[in-house]
């Protein structure tokens, strides 16, 4: 069972930042309305402030998105280590029987070094064209490489997941068994989950998911230069190697914290700080001259996590005195202790239940044709709670219970980065009025919330669906009509 806590706790006034400059960055993040689901900061391998919005909690996994390509990074160091690869490797000498026909120069060329440094040679995104295919690899193998490998910088989570395909040829190891007794294990991680490729590899690129502290280890491994507790978990030359630029990565760079290089997996920052990073605000950032690391999970839209970044320097960073101590004024720690305790994720406040409500029991709706795919919704009365049902064609069966008087935590299947996954969710339910069911699902793995808004009417129904973050679709209306009751 994975420690919760095992980095000793202070407060930040011991290790060269004030309470007080720590309270001024949470004030920041309310008012650019950054939705930051959980957050550690650690000064010194000592956790200084830390943070989950209720109801995340600290021992639920959450899914990192990109910044699982930072760990396969490492597995790919510890691996080069061992001597199972070379950075200078071929790639198509891993899998001769994949190839095409006839083999390209450029294609001949590609190294475990240009995979890592996303410097393949292709020249846009290649992502829909592998992940399309049942073999990822023989996809990924057969496509056109236009540019010279090390050439042309072009991010490629492919190339991430080709990374992972390689150590498992080569170890002969599922990559989470390779990294258990390498790596999770002496971080004191339980085993963690890694979504695969439809042939059983993990995604590398994607999909894994730890929690937070997790990733805090991982953070305080790569400030100590590879190291845990004195051991070696990779090599020190494999992390500097890693964390500066093998790649330029700033040409068509809008942001500034996207135009500073790019190591192996690991994105660059100012003032040699480096960061592993995912989708919507997953961050492993570390700042070596401070010995700061801060691991943050968020479910941000569009250019939110550089807004959190210039945060993060203007008030973390810069605000640190260069000294082992900041002035510490009466009752400032305190105060920042318990705001962080008290933070609460914005659901809907409960509601007295009307009167004058429809009768759902054994009710089901067939609904339009929707994004969602959701073919029919269906009720059914448990007591006090209502039952939820909701059918999508014959795929899948999904039902959440419901209780009008205060949030549920269940599980249900709902999709994490690749697949449908079990998962805890929190269910928070209340009626608008006589008519109208407001339904909010918080799946607490991931940034996911979800909200289905349904308005009864005579024969029929009309439902909103809007969810805060996607990498597809957030927001579809459709009508149902009754077909039983």
């Amino acid at each position: 069972m994975e420690r919760l806590n095992p980095f000793p706790i202070d407060i930040p006034d011991n290790h060269g930042l004030s309470s007080a400059a720590l309270s001024r960055f949470f004030d920041k993040i309310e008012q650019h309305g950054l939705p930051m689901n959980s957050f550690m900061l650690l000064q010194d391998g000592h956790v200084t402030a830390r943070m989950w919005r209720t109801p995340y909690r600290p021992d639920r996994p959450q899914l990192l998105y990109s910044l699982s390509k930072s760990v396969t990074s490492i597995a790919v160091g510890i691996a080069v280590d061992s001597g199972y690869v070379k950075l200078e490797d071929p790639v198509i000498q891993f899998f001769p029987e994949r190839c095409p026909e006839k083999i390209s120069d450029n294609l001949a060329n590609m190294t475990v070094h240009h995979l890592l440094s996303m410097n393949t040679g292709h020249s846009a995104n290649i992502y829909k064209a592998v992940t399309g295919e049942k073999d990822w690899v023989r996809s990924f193998l057969s496509l056109e490489v236009q540019f010279e490998p090390g050439s042309h910088y072009s991010y490629n989570t492919p190339a991430t997941y080709m990374l992972s395909a390689i150590l498992e040829r080569a170890t002969g190891q599922h990559l989470v068994d390779f990294l258990m007794p390498r790596l999770f294990e002496p971080l004191g991680i339980e085993r963690p989950v890694w979504e695969t490729c439809p042939m059983g590899i993990a995604a590398g690129g994607m999909g894994l998911s730890l929690t937070t502290e997790s990733v805090a280890k991982f953070g305080q491994m790569l400030l100590d230069k590879g190291k845990v507790d004195g051991k070696t978990i990779v090599s020190e030359s494999y992390v500097a190697r890693a964390t500066r630029e093998q790649s330029d990565n700033r040409r068509g760079a809008t942001e500034i914290d996207s135009a500073q290089g790019y190591g192996y997996q690991f994105h660059l920052g100012r003032r040699g700080c480096f960061r592993g990073a995912g989708a919507f605000g997953q961050l492993c950032f570390v700042v070596p001259e401070q010995r700061i690391v801060i691991a943050a999970t968020a479910a941000f839209g569009k250019g939110q996590s550089q807004t959190l970044l210039d945060l993060i320097y203007e008030h973390i960073i810069d605000e640190w005195n260069g000294s082992h101590t900041a002035r510490l004024h009466t009752g400032d720690s305190a105060v920042l202790r318990q705001r962080l305790a008290g933070l609460k994720y914005p659901v809907p406040d409960a509601r007295p239940i009307p009167v004058d409500l429809p009768s759902l029991d054994g009710v089901w709706y067939r609904l339009e044709d929707n994004p969602e795919k959701l073919d029919k919704l269906g009720f059914a009365r448990l007591g006090e709670r209502l039952e939820v049902r909701l059918c999508y064609g014959e795929r899948e069966r999904r039902a959440l219970v419901l209780d009008f008087r205060a949030p549920l935590h269940q599980f249900d299947r709902y999709v994490k980065d690749l697949a449908i996954h079990r998962q805890e969710v929190v269910a928070f339910a209340g009626w608008d009025d006589g008519t109208t069911l407001n339904l909010t699902l918080l799946y607490i793995e991931t940034p996911y919330c979800v909200n289905y808004k349904i308005r009864f009417q005579a024969g029929g129904m009309d439902l909103h669906f809007h969810k805060n973050v996607s990498m597809t679709f957030t927001d579809y209306r459709v009508s149902g009509f009754l077909v039983s009751s």
